[in-house]
């Protein structure tokens, strides 16, 4: 069995038994409709049944039994798949990828298995569906006692329903986040990240955001030991933005935000390949549970003012979920 192939069965069975926690769901306008789960560009047409699952992306049966996991994975997964494929080294003993026709006429594979679930027989089926910028994946794990609407038949059936959105609505990213955003100051690309962390930018793609303004918003787990490392704490983490390259501690400073105790750094580097003067200001708001909730906006110098009223509107706007 060949790395590639290994890969994707590993995904595939990770997947399935342990489930991805994304979130909530974007209820069907009609019984017919794709549902999307909020978040993810990978939807499909739930068999009769099924429900929206409550421990991670996908539907479940009413007794959790069959199990329909749907998730993003990156675009290279798609290709090392292909590549076992073309070379013929995807057997093995293992379960075959074989090509798998989908409605939308997109390409994609599949595989299915046997395996046992708490001493229960259980069919394994995986798809992989190839899009630009990303690989749609979707696991269903049936047990071998579920009803005729559960059969192979019905499940390839679902499977073939399964439909690629070129993004996620902005007002569903955000209702992701671990915090509100009441004033998103005009940025026109909002983009959610792994980790609860949220992407406001006016770039179209990486490369523009060395010369566009944008402010990138998380929740750190951890912040200064005590209120005298605050300073220290600021400034070294503020020393490891990536992408920048002679960075300038302009001024590092305690402040209040939202009447909790906060620090302000603001910095100076040159980024991206042509190596662009930006300046860069990093919010932290310290919480009582040891939590820090990290701001980080940045805008070439040259556009700094304008940007700057954009950010502090953004920043002002954030409130507890």
């Amino acid at each position: 069995m060949t790395p590639a192939s290994r890969r994707f069965r590993t995904l595939a069975l990770a997947l399935a038994l342990n489930g991805l926690a994304l979130g909530g769901w974007l209820a069907p306008a009609r019984a017919d409709d794709v549902v999307y789960p909020k978040g993810v560009r990978v939807g499909l047409v739930p068999l009769e049944g099924l429900t929206p699952a409550s421990a991670y992306s996908g539907f479940e049966a009413t007794d959790q039994r069959v199990k329909v996991i749907v998730a993003e994975l990156p675009k290279d997964a798609f290709a090392a798949v292909e590549a076992a494929i073309k070379s013929n080294s995807a057997a093995g003993g293992h379960a075959a990828i074989e090509p798998f026709e989908l409605e939308s006429g997109a390409k994609a594979y599949i595989t299915r298995e046997t395996a046992t679930d708490n001493g229960t027989g259980v069919r394994r089926f995986s798809l992989l569906v190839g899009a630009a910028d990303f690989c749609g994946y979707v696991a269903v794990q049936v047990p071998d006692e579920a009803g005729p609407g559960y059969s192979d038949q019905a499940v390839r059936k679902m499977l073939a329903t399964i439909t690629l959105r070129a993004s996620v609505p902005p007002e569903e990213q955000l209702d992701r986040l671990p915090f509100k955003l009441a004033d998103t100051a005009g940025f026109k690309s909002i983009r959610a990240l792994a980790g609860g962390t949220v992407l406001l930018t006016d770039a179209t793609d990486e490369e523009g955001l060395a010369t566009a303004p944008y402010v990138l918003i998380g929740v750190m787990p951890d912040g200064p030991a005590t209120p005298d490392d605050r300073d220290r704490f600021a400034q070294e983490i503020a020393r490891t933005l990536p992408g920048l390259r002679d960075v300038r501690i302009m001024s590092s400073e305690p402040m209040r935000l939202e009447g909790m105790a906060g620090f302000e750094t603001r910095l100076e580097a040159v980024t991206g390949k042509s190596n662009t003067p930006v300046r860069l200001v990093q919010w932290l708001r310290f919480g009582n549970t040891g939590a820090t909730l990290r701001i980080v906006a940045g805008a070439p110098r040259d556009a700094w003012q304008p940007a700057f009223v954009r950010f502090r509107a953004v920043r002002d706007g954030i409130r507890p979920r």
